[in-house]
């Protein structure tokens, strides 16, 4: 069930978060991650730094997709088991790998929470052709596949929509977190 825009309790002292950061590329998840981040004083993993550890020349494979997502679950069980909270920032597209990430919060006795981030067509593609220099290199096409190819988030999540300024994504993430 999406999150109906009342604030969320904060984790019990001691406890280490698990959140998921999902959406299509140019949404601006890597924004709202960051925020969420310095909120919850954790640490940031991405699949597209992953992703760049892993397969320095991608190919966009299904194995080197299951390579990067398996890579990402055992930075952050490392680092879970340490007592640190972790964000999951990628795409996230199949609800099989946000079920994974769910499990590995119940598994490790961390808390676990789900952010779609959303963002209206026209800034996506705005925000996609301005990239330069980043780790992600997904394109205006790739972005329409896995938007087009998102299965829908079961279980209580919230949804960040990014299409306004950062400062009206500040105060959405302060809401949550």
């Amino acid at each position: 069930m999406a999150d109906s825009g009342a604030a969320v309790e904060r984790s019990e002292a001691g406890v280490p978060e698990l959140v998921v950061v999902c959406g299509p590329p140019g949404v601006g998840k890597t924004t709202v991650s960051e925020g969420i981040v310095d909120r919850i004083d954790g640490e940031l993993l991405r699949t597209d730094v992953v992703r760049n550890d892993v397969a320095p020349d991608p190919e966009y494979t299904p194995e080197e997709r299951e390579r990067v997502y398996d890579e990402l679950f055992a930075r952050g069980r490392e680092r879970i088991r340490r007592g640190e909270s972790v964000v999951f920032d990628g795409t996230f597209q199949h609800s099989e790998l946000r079920q994974r990430a769910r499990a590995l919060a119940a598994e490790l006795g961390a808390e676990f929470r789900s952010v779609k981030v959303e963002c209206a067509e026209p800034v996506v593609r705005e925000r996609i052709r301005a990239r330069e220099g980043g780790e992600s290199d997904a394109d205006v096409e790739v972005h329409e596949l896995i938007r087009e190819g998102f299965d829908p988030l079961d279980g209580d999540h919230v949804t960040v929509d990014n299409s306004e300024s950062r400062a009206h994504t500040e105060r959405q993430i302060d809401r949550h977190f």
